[in-house]
């Protein structure tokens, strides 16, 4: 399954590459919903080069994978980035992988007008 997220670069970390020859690179988008998230997302082995030509700051979207896995009782889940596009380019920065059969939008499209006031949504 493929997803897609919206926001702006909060931050990019560096690479990390481990002894079996395995690497990553993590970045952070916070979200331009009504309660900003943010989020950490994956890119790995060659995928870490398509944050090269982005900065903090910069308005992206992010289309992604959902990764789970066990360990030793313990699970784990992970966003893992195959497109990144600068929004308002038409065309990003895309990988060659044509996996988007799903799309999810984290757009909050819930009706808020009856708050009373307090910011917190719960």
């Amino acid at each position: 399954m493929a997803y897609e997220i919206s926001g702006k670069i909060k931050v990019i970390m560096e690479t990390q590459t481990f002894p079996s020859g395995f690497s990553k690179r993590e970045f952070v988008v916070t979200t331009d919903d009504r309660y900003p998230q943010d989020v950490k997302i994956d890119c790995l082995k060659e995928k870490a080069s398509l944050l090269d030509p982005l900065n903090v700051g910069d308005q992206v979207k992010v289309s992604f994978n959902i990764s789970g896995r066990e360990y030793n009782d313990r699970y784990f889940v992970n966003l893992e980035a195959w497109k990144i596009e600068s929004a308002g380019a038409g065309n990003g920065d895309a990988s060659t992988e044509s996996d988007a059969s799903v799309e999810f939008s984290p757009e909050d499209t819930t009706d808020y007008s009856d708050d009373t006031g307090d910011d917190i949504p719960f």
